[in-house]
């Protein structure tokens, strides 16, 4: 079941080629981070182009529940009156994030350091995650966490009536783990210091040093050292949120596949820390190009353009590119499975604790549908069978997670018979335009259940 509503089963199908322009809703982690950020400074801060799905919507919601002011203006158009670093109120009631694992995590951090005690809780999928990775460095500032098994939501949080800062090196690579940290480091004193031995997405503290926090960043031998000053008065924004890149993978890699196919994604985020799929597709041989790259509220931007790619080979993905494209792989399994030979993908063992066990999700499905997968803890390699082979004709289990009911409705607009996804309600939280977006380019997608 959907964690909102009955289960939508969805149906794609092979059909004529993609055309057009595909507009995509903004960045989910920016967005995310704008509304926090955002509540943690003293003033208003405006966002354009916020992304509206359920995810930042429970984000939103949980910063009004500590105490911002947050106001839905129309057409994308948002802003949070903030309460300052230290200055959040203990909510009332539970607070629930829904499906978003970013969301909850980043919240946690940003209280973790303030005196009050708050309850978590999410939707099946979400409750099923662990949250160990990030309670354990939050404890090392004095707060306190008490869950189910497992580190498992419902979990109450014990802010430290008195934090320290912390010297913490992120074991697994992990720009959720990293932000929490580096949150709940603004309302401690003194120096709170974040070692990273790969780096991962940055929007966290290129966002912190646009609100004015003191943050420095050195390349050291011990890896990537992020130095925060604690208790800074952050200042508000306006913030232009740019186009999620993780959300342009679908529609990129539906027209690399879908025989004739020429879309444009325009105003795309290419943030190094995010760009790796757009990169990996290119060492396969697709026919993707960047056009009119700029810079946009400090971010890279560029339009995309993707052309129908039948030649396409399988490669080894470089394991130090996988931080910057962690949500993507599911569906570069997908496109994996339309190229010749074997694409190997290594040091994803962050996949496995996702919305759901992604590598095992993926390989599930793909096998059902004829592919050939090989599996173990932190990789996962799909043998190729090229372009007009992928039998298809399966219905994948979607697992409550998004990416995986977006990448198999992907690869039924390539598979020789239909693809379904038992349920692709939770496609709303990260990309809730989806579907039309997706017909609007011609996709043959359609709902089997309404």
């Amino acid at each position: 079941m959907s964690s909102h509503c009955n289960p939508i089963v969805m149906k794609s199908s092979k059909g004529g080629p993609l055309r057009g322009e595909a507009h995509i809703p903004g960045d989910k982690s920016i967005s995310h981070r704008s509304l926090i950020l955002g509540a943690l400074a003293v003033g208003e801060t405006k966002i354009s182009g916020l992304l509206e799905g359920q995810d930042v919507l429970d984000t939103g919601r949980a910063m009004e529940a500590f105490g911002a002011e947050v106001i839905n203006h129309g057409d994308g158009e948002w802003s949070v009156h903030g309460v300052g670093v230290g200055g959040f109120f203990e909510p009332s009631k539970v607070i629930d994030c829904g499906n978003s694992g970013t969301g909850v995590r980043l919240i946690m951090g940003a209280m973790a350091t303030c005196e009050m005690t708050v309850t978590f809780t999410g939707d099946a999928s979400l409750n099923g995650r662990p949250m160990g990775r990030v309670t354990d460095p939050l404890a090392l500032f004095g707060t306190a966490a008490v869950g189910r098994a497992g580190g498992r939501l419902p979990m109450t949080i014990v802010g430290a009536k008195d934090p320290i800062p912390v010297c913490y090196v992120v074991p697994v690579p992990s720009a959720q783990v990293k932000s929490a940290v580096l949150l709940a480091g603004l309302n401690a004193p003194g120096e709170t210091v974040v070692i990273e031995k790969e780096a991962t997405r940055d929007h966290t503290e290129r966002m912190l040093v646009g609100f004015g926090a003191d943050l420095t960043v050195e390349d050291t031998v011990e890896g990537r050292r992020i130095t925060l000053v604690g208790q800074p008065e952050l200042k508000p924004q306006t913030i232009i949120v740019p186009r999620d890149p993780s959300s342009a993978a679908f529609p990129v890699c539906a027209a690399l596949l879908a025989e004739g196919s020429d879309v444009l994604v325009p105003n795309i985020g290419l943030n190094p820390t995010r760009a790796g799929l757009f990169y990996t597709l290119q060492d396969m041989g697709a026919n993707l190009t960047f056009e009119n790259m700029r810079e946009e509220g400090g971010e890279p931007v560029a339009d995309l353009r993707a052309q129908y790619s039948p030649n396409m080979l399988g490669i080894v993905v470089p394991p130090e590119r996988a931080a910057s494209m962690i949500d993507e792989y599911p569906v570069l399994s997908v496109v994996a499975a339309f190229a010749s030979g074997q694409t190997v993908m290594r040091g994803v063992k962050e996949l496995r604790v996702k919305e759901s066990d992604r590598i095992d999700a993926m390989a599930k499905g793909l096998r059902a549908a004829g592919v050939t997968v090989d599996e173990g803890p932190e990789w996962f390699t799909v043998t190729g069978v090229g372009f007009g082979n992928v039998a298809g004709g399966v219905t994948a289990k979607s697992r409550l997670d998004h990416r995986i009911a977006m990448s198999f409705l992907v690869m039924g607009l390539a598979t020789n018979a239909p693809m379904s996804v038992d349920d692709g309600g939770p496609i709303t939280t990260s990309f809730p335009t989806f579907e039309n977006l997706m017909k609007d380019l011609g996709a043959e997608i359609v709902r089997q259940n309404e």
